[in-house]
């Protein structure tokens, strides 16, 4: 029997969706696989759904530990790193963007405050910050979601009509155009009407 906590917890639910999926994930397999009661979760998680948003949480940890930005950085090349970042993240872990979706950054709140705090100090207009910040966190999820159900985790090969999508240069693309949003409306503000 593994030594239980919270953390433990957390780390074996993690290595269980690595192994069979978010669709096969339960608390009866989580307890088996530590060798303990399923009740005996219930003292570190109420429900499946508590359990579900730690292991989101903690499957975000090396995002949320990244660097923030300084005032010194240039705010376009730090909000294509900042993204790619989410994304490499939610690569990590099988069905990560599934996990992802819908959680709430409870605990990360100070950081997001941080990080459009430092677009609108450089000069990214409050709306923007925002909605870029929202529009390309939905577009990353998205696109794991799409990359992540491409992946065949029983090695059958696509039909030859289906047509094969190179899912990084894709983000890229499209990462891209949110930054050229930004940068235009930016720019727009800071050109005096009737120039």
């Amino acid at each position: 029997m593994t030594k239980m906590n919270r953390e433990t917890v957390v780390t074996e639910a993690l290595d269980l969706l690595d192994e069979v999926g978010l669709d096969t994930v339960s608390t009866r397999r989580l307890a088996k696989r530590l060798g303990v009661e399923q009740p005996s979760l219930y003292w570190y998680f109420r429900t499946k759904k508590d359990l579900l948003a730690a292991m989101a949480q903690a499957a975000m940890a090396p995002h949320a530990t990244a660097p923030l930005p300084t005032p010194g950085d240039d705010w376009r090349e730090w909000f294509l790193e900042n993204t790619r970042s989410f994304r490499r993240t939610l690569l990590l872990r099988r069905d990560g963007a599934r996990l992802h979706a819908g959680s709430t950054p409870t605990g990360d709140l100070d950081r997001v405050r941080h990080k459009l705090g430092f677009l609108i100090a450089s000069g990214v207009p409050e709306r923007e910050a925002r909605m870029a910040m929202l529009a390309a966190g939905r577009f990353t999820v998205g696109s794991v979601l799409e990359e992540q159900a491409d992946a065949r985790p029983d090695g059958t090969e696509l039909p030859d009509d289906v047509p094969v999508i190179d899912h990084e240069p894709a983000f890229e693309a499209g990462l891209t155009l949110i930054l050229d949003g930004m940068t235009h409306r930016t720019a727009a503000q800071d050109t005096p009407a009737g120039a």
